[in-house]
């Protein structure tokens, strides 16, 4: 064989190569709207920017990582939120839940006909024993906090289902934050 013919397959070799390479590494386009305008995507960039909602999603729902969102939030009446959460491993109540506790405490002054039950609940990780200590910690803290709101002891009894009962069954921070929390619910 020529050196001409080896140089020619040669190049021949390599144009095919790279064309093949080229329409195996071709990127998905997308559109996305942008405010007004339209902008077209990679797909590498569309994945990059859905996954950028989703955290933001997450932390407008979290506070370090103390739940404040709604969604898994009943009402022991109208206007008063059911439940207040708490950091991962603590039974110490947050600005918020001191918040939501004193909107119950003034309910119940309210409605001294009513007893409630306090739930302490913790997330899925930990043992059984440790979730339930926990959980009972969190109800007693809430209990705590409605007595010095002037709603009587005899009012409110408390129980714990430590990791029992998740809200929500994910295995996830934001699941982990809904479920660290304590529910007061009508007992009569």
């Amino acid at each position: 064989m020529s050196l001409s013919k080896i140089l020619k397959n040669t190049f021949l070799v390599i144009i095919f190569g790279l064309v093949v390479t080229a329409c195996t590494t071709t990127t998905k386009k997308t559109q996305v709207d942008v405010g007004k305008y339209t902008k077209i995507e990679s797909e590498p960039e569309v994945q990059k920017i859905e996954v950028q909602k989703e955290v933001q999603k997450i932390e407008a729902q979290m506070q370090g990582d103390v739940y404040v969102g709604t969604d898994t939030v009943g009402e022991l009446s109208k206007g008063v939120p059911d439940r207040v959460f708490f950091a991962t491993n603590e039974s110490i109540l947050t600005t918020i839940s001191r918040d939501t506790l004193r909107k119950q405490a003034a309910w119940l002054r309210e409605n001294s006909n009513v007893n409630v039950v306090v739930e302490g609940h913790a997330d899925e990780r930990g043992t059984r024993e440790y979730n339930l200590a926990l959980g009972e910690r969190r109800a007693n803290a809430a209990k705590d906090y409605l007595m010095t709101y002037g709603v009587s002891a005899d009012r409110i009894s408390v129980i714990s289902y430590g990791k029992e009962r998740p809200v929500d069954s994910g295995s996830n921070p934001l699941s982990w934050s809904k479920n660290r929390r304590s529910v007061t619910v009508k007992a009569n």
